[in-house]
């Protein structure tokens, strides 16, 4: 009975390792620097049209910091999460399922009611 309740634990835990393993391995694409790339591209945009010597001009007031809000926000942090294989995060259902410990009859059976 023990050895058996020692090899379920086992590999439970080997199953935790293995799906933990999988999780942790964070690859960036060549897309990924694709769009990484666009976005400080833009904000080196926005900062050329920012230097102009004109208080007043359109580039300086408005483009350039929609440009630089637009790098920043928006373009590097899709670069950065942008996941193109289609694998899914791991819910917490698929957590709740790996941890929860297996229970047999026989210890439900031990258990009195008051």
């Amino acid at each position: 009975m023990a050895k058996v309740k020692q090899q379920n634990l086992q590999s439970l835990k080997s199953k935790k390792q293995r799906k933990e393993q999988s999780h942790l391995h964070f690859a960036m694409t060549s897309k990924n620097y694709l769009i990484i790339g666009i976005g400080i591209a833009l904000i080196i945009l926005g900062y050329f049209f920012m230097s102009e010597n004109s208080v007043s001009g359109f580039l300086p007031t408005t483009l350039a910091p929609v440009l630089l809000i637009t790098g920043y926000c928006i373009v590097v942090p899709i670069g950065i999460l942008y996941n193109d294989k289609g694998e899914s995060a791991v819910t917490t259902e698929e957590v709740k399922s790996e941890v929860k410990p297996n229970v047999s009859s026989k210890t439900s059976s031990n258990v009195q009611s008051v």
